[in-house]
């Protein structure tokens, strides 16, 4: 309902209507819509968030690829992604807890790239910490780019884009 309705437009009443059950039971279980939300999102956050490459592969342009079909697989199944947006803007905690999982997967992204760069595997005048913030951004707004062209993305060519940059 939240990726259908919107998460403003969604209701308690809805939320019970839509899982056959009174609307005092959902009251049992949860406080609001937002604590249901919270409590769908918990173990889900790092899914919405860019996976971490994994460099050290004789191939690791089609690694990349293939982590970025499974992290697009889930984002799809679970669609909550779509009502990110409109909460996240609204919902301090839920703000911080996104802003704190993301720097956990900059960190460990950027680890990678400072172990490759001890190895010389990257360009020497990289600013690695830029480097990891743009594979970021570009795989967090894979699905936006999908929207407004109406062509989907294609992971091989993506994983090709970020290992040039590395």
């Amino acid at each position: 309902l939240f990726t259908t309705k919107g998460y403003e437009h969604t209701t308690a009443k809805d939320i019970a209507a839509h899982a056959r059950v009174a609307v005092g039971t959902f009251y049992r279980y949860f406080s609001d819509k937002r604590q249901l939300l919270m409590s769908l999102m918990e173990d889900k956050i790092d899914n919405f968030l860019a996976p971490e490459p994994y460099w050290h592969s004789s191939d690791p342009e089609s690694l990349i690829a293939s982590l970025l079909e499974t992290h697009e697989k889930r984002l799809h199944q679970s669609e909550l992604y779509r009502v990110l947006p409109e909460i996240v803007s609204k919902d301090i905690e839920l703000a911080e807890v996104m802003k704190t999982a993301r720097k956990r997967i900059h960190a460990r992204i950027l680890y990678g790239l400072k172990q490759l760069a001890e190895k010389e595997l990257t360009w020497t005048d990289l600013d690695l910490d830029m480097v990891a913030w743009t594979i970021m951004v570009l795989v967090e707004h894979e699905h936006e780019k999908e929207e407004q062209t109406g062509n989907s993305i294609n992971h091989q060519e993506m994983a090709k884009v970020i290992c040039r940059m590395v």
